[in-house]
């Protein structure tokens, strides 16, 4: 996960350079607590929308949001959505919460936990490999934090990269 804050300008290009090792501008999916996508989103009843809740829904961001999110507005104006419930996903809903209420905006950067031309991360030990060859900050598995870095040097820096994981 990552902001996908405009303050945070370059969050994309960073996170598809440095982590993803793809081009610059391939675009990636806004997670968003689902009572509150439709601020962000050009959807009504966006909680009624169950692909939604799956990244299998692309809608419109309000034009009003395009700068607030830059990272997850695809070119064309829209974001390939994931809303989440408290119901179905309590962990993840309360840290977009939590992001909420310290940035002002709940939408996160979410994207696969892979490397180029690698699977999807399955295993801990997976991650934990994919976490020691990316430039990724942080690593959260369950209860467990990696740091690459002192917490204080990353924000001196302006970012905050993490990935979190959570094994079933």
């Amino acid at each position: 996960m990552a902001s996908c804050l405009r303050r945070q300008t370059g969050m994309k290009a960073l996170v598809n350079t440095k982590i993803k090792f793809r081009e610059p501008y391939r675009p990636f999916a806004p997670s968003v607590l689902a009572e509150r996508a439709e601020e962000y989103f050009d959807l009504p009843d966006a909680a009624q929308h169950d692909p939604a809740r799956f990244m299998l829904l692309v809608a419109p961001v309000r034009p009003e949001k395009r700068e607030t999110i830059p990272a997850v507005t695809h070119v064309d104006g829209t974001g390939r959505l994931q809303t989440v419930f408290p119901q179905t996903n309590p962990r993840y809903h309360r840290l977009i919460e939590q992001f909420g209420q310290a940035t002002g905006v709940p939408v996160l950067m979410n994207t696969s936990f892979n490397l180029r031309g690698e699977p999807i991360v399955t295993t801990p030990h997976n991650a934990y490999s994919t976490f020691a060859r990316s430039e990724l900050d942080l690593l959260v598995m369950g209860e467990y934090l990696t740091k690459k870095e002192e917490e204080e040097t990353m924000w001196r820096r302006g970012f905050l990269l993490a990935i979190v994981l959570w094994m079933g």
